[in-house]
């Protein structure tokens, strides 16, 4: 997405017209193993000609083992930030200079901001999950009953965003229970006053929790790609009662999304979450507000219900 946009869009007068290339662009982008499908360009992109800035994002393929190489170049690239997700959220945090509390609290980074060639790690998933549920999902998160699928790096910024904003109990689900014990205990010690447990992803116990709960947050990459047919949650356990939201956003109706439906719950896709935590790090990158409709419609989005602004999570 890097160049001349495939996809026409009018951003009015005080827009650029195009995402020219030349000798003074910024460069900002998003590292992972498996980018090639992201929508991230495509929504930055699109913020960047808004509000008429010499920059571009690019998606960077990066496997684990070359991690340390690519964030080290960066910085000698003169890159101004990146985005990072799978396998990378946790593992980045051993090549950072900095790291915001919230990011060191969570153990994960989602951005990072580079400033005299020093990397600074920024977590914004958690912030994004808040927003998309108040914006798209209309749904109060002070005193909830949460399930969480999954112990990587964007459910233990989901665990964080959801005590912080006064959950009443979180339960955090993952095939490998160390993992998710692992998880419920440190956002245990950050937020006493909420309960939170851990649960193996298969079994009684999980369909228990779910029974129990009105928020169900799925935080990893089942149901997309080659897994496109497989839920982590047994339909019976769901209920006319439940939020649900997948974070996946290709396809767009999980198989997970798909069953809720069916059984009466409301269901959340992963686009506004993949809008609010990049207009964090758009934020964080350039100084300035994001446009949030304008990369909404990036991706096909439609205009927020309500009008108000990005959540205060994580002070951000």
């Amino acid at each position: 997405m890097c160049g001349r946009r495939a996809v026409p869009y009018n951003w009015g007068d005080a827009g650029r017209e195009s995402t020219e290339i030349d000798g003074a662009t910024t460069v900002a982008g998003l590292i992972g193993d498996t980018v090639q499908g992201s929508l991230s360009p495509r929504i930055h992109n699109a913020a960047f000609a808004a509000l008429g800035l010499n920059w571009c994002y690019v998606a960077f393929p990066v496997p684990r083992d070359r991690l340390g190489e690519a964030l080290r170049g960066l910085a000698a690239l003169g890159v101004a930030g990146v985005n990072v997700t799978v396998p990378h959220k946790e593992a980045a945090l051993a090549y950072l200079d900095e790291t915001t509390d919230d990011a060191r609290g969570i153990g994960a980074v989602n951005t990072i901001r580079i400033v005299d060639r020093r990397l600074i790690g920024h977590n914004t998933d958690g912030a994004g999950v808040l927003d998309a549920l108040s914006a798209d999902g209309r749904v109060a998160v002070e005193g909830a009953r949460a399930v969480i699928i999954g112990a990587g790096g964007a459910a233990r910024a989901a665990a964080f965003a959801l005590t912080g904003a006064g959950a009443a109990a979180v339960t955090v689900a993952n095939r490998n229970w160390d993992r998710a014990a692992s998880v419920a205990e440190v956002v245990r010690r950050a937020f006493p006053h909420c309960a939170v447990e851990a649960t193996a992803l298969e079994g009684p116990a999980l369909a228990a929790a779910v029974r129990e709960a009105s928020l169900l947050i799925q935080a990893t990459p089942l149901g997309g790609e080659a897994q496109r047919a497989a839920s982590p949650v047994p339909a019976h356990a769901l209920h006319p009662n439940l939020l649900v939201m997948d974070m996946v956003y290709d396809p767009p109706e999980t198989a997970l999304l798909r069953d809720a439906r069916a059984r009466g719950c409301r269901a959340l896709g992963g686009l506004p979450m993949l809008v609010y935590q990049g207009a964090r790090a758009f934020q964080i990158w350039t100084g300035q507000p994001a446009p949030i409709e304008v990369m909404r419609d990036a991706v096909g989005l439609s205009p927020r219900i309500a009008s108000e602004g990005l959540s205060g999570c994580f002070g951000i």
